[in-house]
């Protein structure tokens, strides 16, 4: 077998062991445990309360306008951090600073537009 293919054999075999992991594990799971259903097992229980109505309840948009603005600042978090390991690295300095300067002015973008519309007032 060439080189080549030799590297994708290594993964192969990493994506079946990980397959028999899983599946025996769930196995072991399925034999080991026990299993004896009643009613109020299988009741819905959700926080302690017994369910009462319909599982039907509207949301505000605006809270989840809150919770996109969240996840999208958090991941800005994401890329920030292994950028400042790199930025002091030889060969990456005005790259990445390029590159970091452009990604924060997308955010700065977005953050403007986001405040000019309104969504960041509470009431």
């Amino acid at each position: 077998m060439s080189d080549y293919f030799s590297g994708y054999l290594v993964v192969a075999i990493l994506i079946a062991l990980g397959v028999v992991f899983v599946a025996s594990a769930f196995a072991a799971n399925r034999l080991i445990r026990p299993n004896a259903p009643t009613v109020e097992k299988l009741t819905t229980y959700e926080c302690g309360v017994d369910p009462v109505g319909e599982g039907w309840a509207q949301t505000h948009l605006r809270y989840y306008i809150y919770a996109y603005l969240f996840v999208v600042f958090a991941v800005d978090a994401v890329y920030l951090f292994p950028w400042a390991t790199v930025f002091a690295a030889p060969g990456y300095g005005v790259t990445t600073l390029v590159e970091m300067g452009v990604f924060l002015g997308f955010l700065a973008v977005g953050i403007v537009y986001a405040w000019r519309k309104g969504v960041l007032r509470w009431t």
